[in-house]
């Protein structure tokens, strides 16, 4: 589970850096893996300090932090 865990961790950097900032939707659609499995790794990216996650209404924003 944690290399697949990593293995997302890395699929969202590499979407992140394609396409900035983005919803949290827009992201669970583009790099096509499961939700579960998109916001352990999303977890993972912003305790490392990897990514900048910012709350709207009822979704999320998330873009790499520079």
């Amino acid at each position: 589970m944690i290399t697949e865990i990593g293995i997302v961790a890395g699929d969202i950097w590499h979407f992140l850096d394609e396409h900035g900032e983005v919803k949290l939707s827009r992201l669970v659609e583009g790099i096509d893996r499961p939700r579960d499995i998109t916001l352990m790794s999303l977890g993972w990216l912003s305790r490392e300090g990897h990514v900048v996650l910012q709350q709207f209404a009822d979704d999320y924003t998330i873009s790499l932090k520079k």
